[in-house]
């Protein structure tokens, strides 16, 4: 394990995503790339319409860069496959978020590609990611069991069962980027724990590519903590969804992503029962205030920064749970 190197690639990270933020915001704001607030949503956000979005491309490209960087010097030689298929798919996805937000500044409101195009477009980029996975000899079908060193088989239905996983988490970690700093927060809070878990099982890949994103998350963040002044976008949440997916399967753990990030599996749960509420009441009755569960606390009455501060601290105590009783025991 190399300490200067895992050092270097967040500082370098974190350096070159601050300076393009500081370069690029005042650019976001004079060619009026903004974001749009739903009518539907709480009152002061109103406050926030014309906010610079897309600031997710900025640390993409950030950690693109340094992780690319270290690729090209030889850092990752003997890694395997899993380094260059998991950042394809997390590219990928961004992509998929890119064109969303394309279309909601394209025609000024606050609305993209259908659920059922989006959908679509994550379910065959997933399958294609799994399947890419299987041909290089990265995964089995088969699951850890919790609590013990013993594996069961799923056979097929592991592609479903982790498909599935997989869409939902890329989906809710994006319904998390609705308050100022906290879907970068939760996202920073994960990531540092595969990098404690990669350099435990010394897997180089994993944790100085998570090093480069926590780095380049840092210096979002310093833009997009409350009061915001720059806002991610589905280019830059879909990313992270991806990106965070793709460690849990690099650990052959991808259930951990349910415990991990519970806040997002809350916030998605949020929305279903919402929408199952009202379907069955003929649109009389809601469970929540608002959907997701970040909106039904702010109309409760708790303030952005309380709201990120519990998800975070939440967040927190399962990664740190998850890391003694799933990873710590079987580490290499």
């Amino acid at each position: 394990m190399n300490y200067i190197s895992l050092i270097l690639t967040c500082v370098i990270s974190f350096a070159i995503s601050l300076l393009l933020y500081i370069i690029f915001i005042p650019v976001l704001r004079r060619v009026k790339l903004g974001q749009k607030i739903l009518e539907i949503g709480p009152k002061w956000h109103k406050s926030k319409e014309g906010t610079p979005t897309m600031g997710g491309l900025f640390f993409i490209t950030a950690m693109a860069l340094t992780i690319g960087g270290l690729y090209l010097s030889g850092v990752f030689d003997n890694t395997g496959m899993f380094f260059p298929i998991n950042l394809c798919f997390a590219l990928i996805n961004a992509a998929i978020g890119f064109v969303d937000d394309y279309v909601k500044l394209f025609k000024k409101r606050n609305e993209g590609l259908t659920v059922f195009q989006k959908l679509a477009l994550q379910v065959a980029a997933t399958a294609a990611y799994l399947a890419a996975l299987k041909l290089t000899g990265c995964i089995t079908t088969q699951i850890p069991l919790p609590f013990s060193g013993n594996t069961v088989d799923l056979g097929a239905f592991y592609y479903i069962l982790v498909g599935v996983i997989i869409v939902y988490i890329i989906n809710t970690a994006n319904l998390t980027d609705g308050l100022d700093g906290l879907a970068g927060s939760v996202a920073f809070v994960i990531a540092a724990l595969f990098v404690i878990v990669g350099i435990n099982a010394r897997l180089v890949d994993l944790y100085l590519t998570e090093a480069a994103l926590g780095g380049a998350l840092i210096a979002f963040l310093i833009f997009n903590f409350y009061p915001a002044k720059v806002f991610m976008g589905d280019t830059g949440s879909l990313f992270l969804g991806s990106m965070l997916v793709g460690c849990a399967m690099r650990l052959g753990r991808p259930l951990v992503m349910i415990l991990v990030g519970l806040v997002y599996v809350l916030e998605g749960v949020s929305v279903m029962i919402q929408v199952f509420v009202f379907k069955i009441t003929h649109g009389k009755k809601r469970f929540f205030k608002m959907a997701p569960i970040h909106h039904h606390l702010e109309l409760c009455g708790l303030s952005e920064i309380k709201i990120m501060a519990i998800f975070l601290a939440v967040t927190a105590a399962l990664c740190a749970l998850s890391y003694f009783l799933v990873f710590a025991p079987f580490v290499v």
